[in-house]
């Protein structure tokens, strides 16, 4: 297993992976509606090349067997550069379970202490099952936030996890 930063040719994969590990993650608590609008926003090809191509936010893939099997994104937070946010964090469902979510988030953590900071948030929704991953991986809920995304609304947690000296 490896993993590297995505270019703009993994733009394919990473909507791939994307499809292919939100249905099965929010059926249980999103309309299908919502899903499907929400993907279509947060990862149309063009979204994703955007922000691979202008370092909006850096993404990584993980790679098992020479094949792309999950994702993550981060930058800094818009309005507080010293903490940082894990903006997306996906594997395919058939590796969840492997360690490849723990070994995205290191890798993460890794590159944010390398910046000299030392925090690291995501959103969560309230009542995704990945809450109880999110807490073994050491973050834990600051607050809650609501955000509009069209005619629908994103009810999550926001964790943060400080991060440890290099």
């Amino acid at each position: 297993m490896n993993i590297r930063e995505a270019i703009i040719g993994d733009v394919a994969a990473i909507l791939e992976i994307a499809q292919k590990t939100w249905w099965p993650t929010y059926s249980p608590i999103l309309s299908t509606e919502q899903i499907a609008y929400m993907l279509s926003v947060l990862y149309s090809e063009a979204k994703i090349s955007r922000q691979i191509s202008t370092g909006e936010q850096t993404f990584i893939l993980l790679f098992a067997d020479d094949v792309p099997v999950a994702f993550a994104a981060y930058s800094p937070r818009e309005e507080d550069a010293d903490i940082y946010k894990l903006h997306k964090l996906y594997c395919l469902p058939q590796t969840q379970g492997k360690g490849y979510g723990k070994i995205l988030i290191d890798e993460v953590c890794k590159r944010v202490r390398a910046t000299g900071k030392h925090t690291l948030d995501l959103n969560v929704n309230r009542h995704n099952k990945a809450l109880s991953f999110y807490e073994k991986m050491g973050f834990a809920v600051a607050y809650e936030e609501d955000i509009p995304i069209g005619t629908y609304w994103m009810n999550d947690f926001v964790m943060r996890k400080e991060l440890g000296p290099v």
